[in-house]
């Protein structure tokens, strides 16, 4: 836009040329000149229409645009530098170690990574079709022609510079004459003279560009100056909100506090639980069940969840055996520790014997120095580590029938 400033010197009166200016009457006749201008080797020239023509690009010559290229380039800078910038943070500058988490791990700056990666890609796609285009330009030469006014309504054109290296005056228009131009004018070039911008919108931008540093006064005033009175609340509703907080003091009732009570007999959703035997593991008469509940699938699925469950929450006490020596026992007995009760063997005959529901109660709450574990394993888990429990004691007493006929003969 530089060579576009308005030049005292120019006459108005004796312009240079912008160029030729065809116009055609159909869409057909603009395509078939088209080829004929490509054909003889203009390079600076373009062609209008008030709608999009299939195939015009290939008329004119048009070779792909390298935007692609630049916005793929744009992208990838986007990425290189939110990845950097977030490890120079997180792992460089300023690392937090939290809870033996690593210093750094992609997927956790994966967001600002795609955000960065948009961010970049859209700016540079935007701004490089605004320069290639060289845009925004609120006046061009074609504008002061009466017939280039229909080119957004019926009629058709093609434009050939003067700067174009094959531009001769005379040969062009034949050129577009012999193409089945209806009319070629020779378009003035007044660039340099209507290239300014109009001295209404050159105040109104100046004042804007001014008045934009007036909240940032006021803010800056705010900042380093102090007050007496309060700040500005520009939605007091918000800010002075007519409520009570959860554990703030309330005068409107008799136990001065704003949280109320449950109510008598009320139960949270979801945690009515009046099935005794899967939750509780009772029977209907409130003894203790004996085998499962209905909800629990006795499966080889159920048993594989019930040993990873088993091998997480009891084998560090219990072994993975089942016989009292996990790792834990080991080490309490090591220490002989006064107060240390001995984890039970699971193979004892009581515990063989015990019901399915008793086991249950005993992971759930506890015995001895055994914690319960009704706040850290759900239902389902509790009752697949039962039925592994008793997998493991059958499998210490188990005898030639419990074998499958397959597997029998490599007893032997």
């Amino acid at each position: 836009m530089a060579d576009h400033r308005p030049v005292d010197s120019v006459d108005p009166n004796n312009l240079p040329e912008y160029g030729l200016l065809a116009q055609y009457e159909d869409v057909t006749s603009l395509k078939q000149a088209c080829e004929q201008v490509r054909d003889a080797g203009y390079s600076k020239w373009d062609a209008h229409s008030p709608f999009p023509v299939h195939g015009i690009d290939a008329a004119i010559g048009i070779r792909p645009t390298r935007l692609p290229l630049l916005i793929f380039g744009a992208g990838a800078t986007g990425t290189t530098v939110a990845v950097l910038m977030q490890w120079w943070m997180n792992a460089f500058d300023y690392p937090f170690l939290i809870s033996g988490k690593p210093l750094w791990s992609l997927p956790a700056n994966i967001p600002v990574a795609f955000e960065l990666t948009v961010l970049f890609a859209a700016l540079t796609g935007i701004f490089a079709t605004l320069g290639r285009n060289l845009l925004p330009r609120h006046h061009h030469p074609l504008f002061n022609n009466e017939r280039f006014a229909r080119a957004t309504d019926d009629k058709f054109f093609i434009a050939i510079e003067a700067k174009d290296g094959r531009y001769d005056a005379t040969r062009t228009r034949e050129l577009l004459e012999s193409t089945g131009a209806v009319a070629v004018d020779s378009v003035p070039d007044d660039s340099k003279i209507n290239a300014s911008l109009p001295k209404p919108l050159v105040y109104f931008i100046v004042a804007s560009f001014l008045a934009g540093f007036v909240p940032l006064g006021i803010a800056a005033r705010a900042w380093f100056t102090k007050s007496a009175e309060p700040r500005i609340h520009l939605n007091p509703n918000m800010d002075f909100q007519q409520k009570f907080k959860t554990q703030s003091p309330n005068p409107l009732f008799a136990d001065g506090r704003s949280m109320r009570p449950d109510i008598d007999g009320t139960v949270a959703e979801g945690w009515l639980r009046q099935d005794d035997a899967y939750y509780r593991g009772l029977d209907a008469d409130a003894n203790w069940l004996v085998g499962f509940p209905q909800q629990v699938e006795v499966s080889q699925g159920t048993m594989a969840r019930g040993q990873e469950r088993f091998d997480i929450y009891c084998s560090p006490c219990h072994g993975t055996a089942g016989y009292g020596d996990g790792p834990v026992a080991r080490r309490a007995a090591e220490l002989k520790q006064a107060k240390w009760v001995t984890p039970s063997s699971l193979h004892q005959d009581y515990l063989r014997t015990q019901p399915e529901g008793k086991l249950f109660n005993t992971i759930s709450h506890g015995i001895r120095n055994m914690p319960g574990y009704g706040h850290a394993i759900p239902e389902s888990d509790r009752w697949a580590i039962v039925m592994y429990i008793r997998a493991l004691q059958r499998s210490q007493l188990a005898t030639t029938s419990d074998v499958p006929d397959s597997e029998r003969a490599k007893l032997r």
